[in-house]
């Protein structure tokens, strides 16, 4: 069942040392990756322990004034992240952390034009009877009342789907309509999916915890320092990867929350690309149209 909760890089090699430095300077921010390969006669990162487990990851610690290190072993290799945020790139996840923790309140005048304005998108020049009707089933949502789906992943969640039918107007009404493909009798609901794949990316961003802890989120950072709707962007790129990977895997509603984890991890092995720089980089961005 559907949970509703649910530069390039410029490296050096020192074989001598067993040390592995790779550079990313954008605009000022600064991020930087070590691998110490476990023969190197160095001595380990002891910023953060290290466990036994393919990625474990330590404590992080302030290096200097705004430097953020971050240690994890993974696969047998120590590895650091190390970022120096600029001021834009702060004050930007400060305001995508900020729309992360709005609640949809159905209550609320802004909240109820965002679903009128989800509803005119989606379908053009049909009147809608009202915030609960029986017409937002056909969107794909569990019941008369979308504001109930929203818990999970909170306004946000809205604000992607009504990004997703304004940006990428034909992909969005590809995916609603289920076009394309040999589909599953018992399809995913379209706007519910939607909500699942908001919670899935704030959780792979890893963007609620107070320093950085992943090279996914070192890596959408940077990407947020040149676009600020690069989350919103992710997410129609997320989209469209679960909705190939459905039709590719000839999945059944039953076997979303599977889809849902392979599309995170094609996702993750995309976004660590050495030549994704931006969202618009990755391989699966031109799926959209």
């Amino acid at each position: 069942m559907l949970s509703k909760g649910e530069d390039r890089f410029i490296g050096r090699s020192r074989s001598d040392l067993g040390v592995k430095m790779s550079m990313v300077r954008t605009q000022g921010s600064f991020l930087a990756i070590r691998t110490l390969s476990p023969s190197s006669s160095m001595p380990r990162c002891s910023h953060g322990s290290a466990s036994s487990d393919d990625a474990t990851y330590g404590t992080p610690t302030w290096i200097g004034k705004g430097l953020t290190c971050v240690c994890f072993k993974r696969k047998g290799n120590y590895e650091r992240i190390c970022i120096n945020m600029t001021p834009k790139q702060e004050e930007r996840l400060r305001r995508l952390k900020h729309r992360m923790k709005v609640y949809f309140d159905a209550s609320r005048p802004d909240h109820q034009d965002a679903l009128k304005a989800l509803w005119s998108a989606t379908y053009p020049g049909e009147e809608l009877h009202g915030l609960i009707s029986d017409q937002w089933k056909e969107m794909g949502w569990q019941g008369r009342d979308p504001s109930t789906d929203f818990r999970g992943a909170g306004f946000i969640s809205l604000e992607n789907l009504l990004f997703f039918a304004k940006t990428f107007s034909a992909s969005f009404q590809r995916l609603l309509k289920k076009q394309g493909g040999k589909r599953a009798d018992w399809e995913y609901p379209f706007a519910v999916a939607g909500v699942n794949i908001t919670f899935m990316i704030m959780q792979m961003l890893d963007l609620d915890a107070s320093k950085p802890r992943t090279f996914i989120r070192a890596v959408f950072l940077q990407m947020l320092s040149e676009n600020e709707w690069a989350f919103d962007l992710l997410y129609c790129v997320a989209f469209v990867v679960m909705d190939k990977q459905w039709l590719d895997r000839n999945a059944t509603y039953m076997e979303f929350n599977d889809v849902l984890k392979s599309t995170r991890t094609q996702l993750e092995r995309e976004l660590l690309m050495d030549d994704v720089l931006r969202i618009e980089d990755m391989p699966s961005y031109s799926l959209l149209c």
